[in-house]
């Protein structure tokens, strides 16, 4: 395992940005980290990177543990590179800024020449090698950053945002410049994204963060609304246009009153209008967009909100619905989270 983190805390003031009970990191592996805006993405890539320490919490690096103060985390650090979301390179050539890392650790001139052609040419820009880097594009400066990470050899590149700000068609050469690191090096790659469908083109895993916390699955399903008592045992979930959808004791712990829910998209099944379905929480809708994704079929229900559904393969044949068609969608026990 190449992280592994436990009851992860990190306060900030009085706020808790991340409250992270476990996570681990295999080796080898494209991680995306998704979440809205604030939800503690850029703090964790942080702390992975060994640039800020938890408030308490044990993390081990390559079975190791992290001792912050204590252990030497100059070593670590040369294990891990950031690159920001708008990297910063010196007002010298693209050639200057990837020597200037490898002449700190010692490499020779011709070691140095090797290792910044094949750097420069795994992102496309070996005829940029003695261009002014301050006077890049944007697409152009982002796969500068990657190269100049790259020279150095990590186990890990951390990346928040990479393709932010970025124009399209460097948009998809980062993402493939992320694959063939990951493919060829062996590199870890985590990164951070707001795009849901960069994040299935690239990663094998997804993380995501809201309000600190690790959710299952995808973002998309978050919703606001307020949690109602339905009997004696038994609670729900009210939309603002009504919709409801059953939450047991377990979730709400006390709770009453404006929440928000995470209702995960693998655990809500979908049927046909005419299927007689004799539960109160059946929700109408309409089918808004059919997506493969992976191994799966995304299915998106407009109902007032739009609802993700995920399906096998399998399941989707079985429902043979198309865009346009009217559906009921039921929530799975279990498959309601309140936030």
């Amino acid at each position: 395992m190449l992280y592994e983190i436990s009851q992860l805390i990190k306060v900030y003031g009085t706020r808790t940005v991340l409250d992270i009970p476990l996570l681990e990191i295999e080796k080898g592996r494209i991680y995306a980290l998704l979440g809205p805006n604030g939800a503690g993405k850029t703090t964790l890539l942080n702390i992975l990177a060994f640039l800020d320490p938890p408030t308490s919490g044990r993390i081990f690096f390559r079975s190791q543990p992290v001792h912050q103060p204590g252990t030497d985390l100059q070593a670590l650090r040369k294990s891990v590179v950031m690159v920001d979301q708008h990297p910063i390179l010196f007002t010298t050539t693209v050639y200057r800024n990837l020597e200037f890392g490898l002449k700190i650790r010692g490499w020779s001139t011709k070691e140095r020449d090797r290792i910044i052609a094949e750097s420069l040419d795994l992102v496309g820009m070996r005829d940029f090698a003695g261009a002014p880097a301050h006077r890049l594009s944007g697409g152009e400066t982002q796969r500068v950053a990657l190269a100049r990470a790259l020279a150095l050899s990590p186990d890990v590149f951390l990346c928040d945002e990479p393709t932010s700000g970025v124009d399209v068609e460097n948009r998809h050469i980062i993402v493939e410049i992320l694959k063939t690191i990951n493919a060829e090096k062996k590199i870890s790659v985590v990164f951070t994204t707001h795009d849901r469908s960069q994040a299935n083109a690239l990663a094998q895993d997804i993380l995501v963060l809201n309000r600190g916390r690790l959710i299952p699955a995808a973002f998309e399903n978050i919703v606001s609304g307020t949690i109602e008592q339905a009997n004696l045992s038994g609670y729900r979930f009210v939309l603002q246009n009504g919709m409801a959808f059953d939450v047991p004791a377990s979730q709400v712990k006390g709770r009453s009153g404006s929440a928000r829910a995470f209702l995960d998209p693998a655990g809500i099944e979908i049927l046909k209008m005419e299927e007689n379905v004799n539960r109160p929480d059946a929700i109408s809708g309409r089918i808004a967009s059919i997506t493969a994704e992976n191994e799966k079929i995304r299915l998106v229900v407009d109902s007032g909100v739009s609802i993700n559904i995920l399906l096998s393969v399998d399941e989707y044949r079985s429902v043979k619905v198309m865009v346009g068609d009217k559906v009921k969608v039921v929530t799975a026990p279990g498959s309601v989270h309140i936030l």
